[in-house]
């Protein structure tokens, strides 16, 4: 709606996770770091975690992105699935099989013994090639302990000198406490050789080069100026949690469009702030997080 009146191409403050609008904040570009030195390293596996909204699903999207042409790679983003499941998405993706039914070569079904056999082979014949294979798994607290299982016996394919498969596991903090709480998980928290934790922004001066980097990249024809004065509230808002700036920025450039402003004060915020959707969306959210969070501890 404001989009043609402030001359943006697309919104800035969409909540989709575009790659293209991550902002290099100072944990992201860590957290981008440990991602490809653990895969150039082939150390098997590797583990992101963050709060809800942080950018995680982003980040994972943006590696891809970075990750060398020939390179064989796996997204799994829905997590509630059973290990066959996950082993048929996974096959899927790096091409072994075709169809939702799981069918290779003109078989029939093919069994979970099959489909390890199957990856396996693949696996071995991209290190023969010198080519190399990621998986990334993102809301892998969801991850039933048994998927979880099938995870860590896929990456027990390996040479004398490298694992053939890397994988990345991407999640809410109580995915860390979750590996360190069950003591059947516990042979997979051993293998786990890379970890970052992404932490919120933690600066009104990051956040206010958080907000100009999305106004930036919907490249604007007459973008509008946020004062400090907003800014300040916005972090104060938010938390400096990016999904949670998007959603308030978006409805605050909504108020400006409406009093036909280029300048977005702290007024505007606030106005925003008393709009019935951001109360919603943005204001209980906490609530909703720490529910959630409560379904893992």
């Amino acid at each position: 709606m404001y989009e043609s009146f402030y001359g943006f191409r697309e919104k800035p403050f969409h909540v989709t996770a575009d790659p293209s609008f991550l902002y290099p904040s100072q944990e992201h570009q860590e957290a981008m770091a440990h991602l490809t030195y653990g895969i150039q390293q082939r150390v098997g596996f590797l583990m992101i975690t963050g709060e809800v909204g942080t950018g995680k699903t982003t980040l994972c999207k943006a590696l891809l992105d970075k990750l060398p042409g020939e390179t064989k790679t796996a997204l799994v983003l829905n997590p509630a699935l059973n290990p066959t499941e996950l082993l048929q998405t996974i096959a899927r993706d790096f091409g072994i099989l075709r169809g939702k039914t799981g069918v290779a070569s003109g078989r029939g079904r093919v069994s979970r013994g099959k489909l390890i056999t199957l990856i396996e082979q693949f696996l071995l014949k991209q290190a023969a090639t010198g080519k190399s294979a990621v998986v990334i798994i993102d809301e892998a607290q969801a991850l039933s302990p048994s998927a979880l299982e099938q995870v860590r016996l896929l990456s027990t394919v390996e040479t004398v000198k490298s694992k053939l498969l890397q994988i990345v596991l991407i999640g809410q903090p109580e995915l860390a406490e979750k590996l360190d709480r069950d003591r059947h998980l516990r042979a997979l928290n051993d293998r786990i050789s890379v970890r970052y934790n992404i932490q919120p922004l933690s600066a009104e001066e990051e956040v206010g080069a958080y907000i100009r980097h999305r106004l930036r990249a919907a490249r604007g024809k007459r973008p509008p100026t946020f004062t400090p004065e907003a800014i300040s509230a916005i972090a104060r808002l938010s938390g400096g949690v990016p999904r949670r700036i998007n959603r308030l920025c978006d409805q605050v450039l909504l108020a400006g469009f409406i009093q036909e402003s280029l300048i977005i004060d702290e007024k505007l915020v606030e106005k925003a702030r008393n709009e019935p959707s951001i109360n919603t969306r943005v204001f209980e959210e906490n609530s909703i997080e720490n529910s959630l969070q409560g379904e893992w501890s």
